[in-house]
């Protein structure tokens, strides 16, 4: 799973459509001045790309 930090702005929909709770806002800005999400429990992740699917600046992805 990839993060796009230059992207995110920190909106949390990836947090709350993940159903393994991946996703944490970390302390992290990003050049915008948003703080970004990070993936904090990566090895739970089941591939659903939810988060992917509902991020609005497209700035995260899984890869298989």
């Amino acid at each position: 799973m990839h993060v796009n930090k230059r992207l995110c702005k920190g909106c949390g929909l990836c947090i709350s459509v993940c159903p393994k709770n991946v996703y944490e806002i970390s302390s992290e800005t990003n050049q915008k001045g948003f703080t970004v999400v990070a993936a904090v429990r990566e090895s739970d992740c089941i591939k659903c790309k939810r988060c992917e699917i509902n991020c609005p600046d497209m700035a995260l992805w899984i890869e298989e």
